[in-house]
């Protein structure tokens, strides 16, 4: 794995991939201009920009001033209540076109170049119901398709959204504010969008993501309807790759055991803060409504039926200390669930008051740890490589180089 040397950082591809996600950069006009025509890179944060590092390592290429402009439109905000947060939506990292060629950079220092992937039609399109693939669906990295919120977060609409979700975020002020919720895709949408993706960007999986919700019967229609379109649409057999399915954890066992049925891959159930004192804070519907131990009852049901590997639980890297961050990924790993890694991109969305991410020691301290555990219990997160703010993969794929 490569390793870069710039300003105080001597640091390997996972790490600079934390640095970048979690303090984001700027991109020049130039690189729009002049690659936006041949490659996955565009003026737009609906379109989830990613790079690749020299070691093809994939980062998200979050531009902070398209980023924060779509957040200020999305929650027409509050705006007056970020300015005290300005200090830290400010980044070190850039990318400029040294000739041709995209070079990242640290202040003025060279880093290494990187490159982007081909480009797409895919943010052009629109189903035959008239649905706009953006701002519904987005490619993530070399493998995915990905949904975020297929249909709201009740959770959030009762004032308890997660403090770092964007989505939470905006179903929580539209229901403050009475306003209507957001589209929701039909299945047929849905299923047109992947048929799409795996025809023409060379995608080979799926991740289903939904808001949380209260019922769980409601939910399991939500995710039969997709799941179903999914198998008549498109074919389970066109679809190579994985079906990740992001759940609220039921109340009843025997719901997951349908999912499976209907062709899901590995589920989700995800707890992403492990520290019970900041979950309340930062979680708070998931640990009032759902609480931690039904996340875990579903988790080591998957575990223990499926098999190693079926159940995994995101973390959002960067929102609590090492010493309870290991506490419940190794709780996890041990038992054979996935302890993943997302990490925090804070950018608009203060949490516990902050929006300072971590050094580079804090991120090194992960990747060693989970690392650790993915080895020794012979975890393997799911892709052939990462995605775009997740490191889970990247980590597994370091592990095993060493």
């Amino acid at each position: 794995m490569e390793r870069y040397r710039f300003a105080q950082f001597d640091v390997d591809s996972v790490e600079l991939k934390c640095l970048l996600i979690s303090r984001g950069l700027k991109i020049d006009q130039d690189v729009y201009k002049k690659l936006g025509r041949d490659y996955r890179i565009y003026p737009n944060a609906l379109t989830c920009n990613c790079l690749k590092l020299p070691d093809e390592t994939i980062v998200m290429a979050t531009d902070l001033g398209f980023h924060l402009s779509t957040l200020s439109s999305m929650f027409s905000w509050d705006n007056l209540k970020l300015f005290k947060y300005m200090n830290d939506m400010t980044t070190d990292f850039r990318i400029s076109l040294e000739g041709e060629d995209p070079i990242l950079f640290y202040q003025k220092e060279q880093v290494c170049p990187v490159h982007f992937l081909p480009g797409t039609k895919f943010y052009q399109q629109k189903t035959s119901s008239g649905m706009p693939f953006s701002g519904n669906a987005v490619l993530q990295g070399c493998d995915w398709v990905a949904f975020q919120c297929l249909w709201p977060c009740e959770y959030a609409i009762a004032g308890k959204s997660c403090q770092y979700c964007f989505s939470g975020g905006q179903y929580e002020a539209l229901a403050q504010k009475k306003k209507k919720m957001p589209f929701i895709p039909s299945p047929e949408d849905v299923a047109e969008v992947v048929k799409y993706a795996i025809e023409n960007d060379g995608v080979d999986s799926i991740q289903v993501t939904g808001g949380s919700t209260f019922q769980a019967k409601a939910e399991e229609e939500h995710i039969t309807r997709y799941l179903t379109a999914l198998d008549n649409q498109v074919g389970r057999q066109n679809i190579k790759g994985e079906i990740l399915l992001y759940i609220t954890p039921p109340d009843k066992q025997d719901v997951i055991d349908r999912y499976f049925a209907l062709g899901a891959d590995r589920i989700a159930c995800s707890l992403e803060v492990w520290d019970d004192q900041r979950a309340t804070v930062i979680t708070p519907g998931k640990r009032e409504f759902t609480t931690k131990q039904r996340h875990l009852d579903a988790l080591t049901y998957i575990a223990e039926k499926y098999g190693p590997g079926k159940a995994f639980s995101n973390f959002i890297i960067g929102l609590e200390p090492l010493d309870t961050l290991r506490e419940g990924a190794t709780y996890l790993a041990e038992r054979g669930i996935i302890p993943s890694a997302s990490i925090w991109m804070p950018f608009g969305k203060p949490v516990m008051g902050s929006m300072k991410t971590p050094d580079v020691d804090y991120y090194r301290a992960v990747k060693e740890m989970f690392a650790e555990l993915y080895i020794k219990y012979d975890l393997k997160p799911a892709g052939k490589c990462g995605l775009n703010v997740c490191v889970e993969r990247d980590i597994r794929l370091w592990a095993e180089a060493r």
